[in-house]
């Protein structure tokens, strides 16, 4: 089955994300064209990463924290966000203002 548009668009824009940077479910939705589909863009991520190679651990939620729980990866996905330079605060929020990418 041929994907929509905003699929396609949000699995170029998830590609696009440079290591050291992160984006948000709801910022990648609104590149995409629809800036209320934060819960679409992770159900993409969910069933596209694997098959597709995105770096599905640069996408966290609008408030700058891992949104996967400890059982669904948020160990891994803290490791590999720091592997990649990536700071967090002690309360597990990574700092929007330095990290989150912005595309020109």
């Amino acid at each position: 089955m041929p994907q929509k548009p905003f699929t396609t668009a949000v699995i170029d824009i998830i590609r696009s994300i440079p290591a050291g940077k992160i984006a948000t479910y709801g910022g990648i939705a609104s590149m995409a064209g629809n800036p209320r589909a934060a819960r679409q863009v992770a159900r993409i991520l969910h069933s596209c990463s694997e098959k597709e190679g995105l770096p599905w651990w640069r996408v966290v939620n609008r408030e700058g924290r891992i949104a996967l729980k400890e059982e669904w990866a948020y160990s891994e996905q803290a490791e590999l966000l720091e592997g990649e330079g990536i700071e967090f605060s002690a309360a597990d929020r990574i700092d929007m203002s330095r990290y989150e990418w912005r595309p020109e």
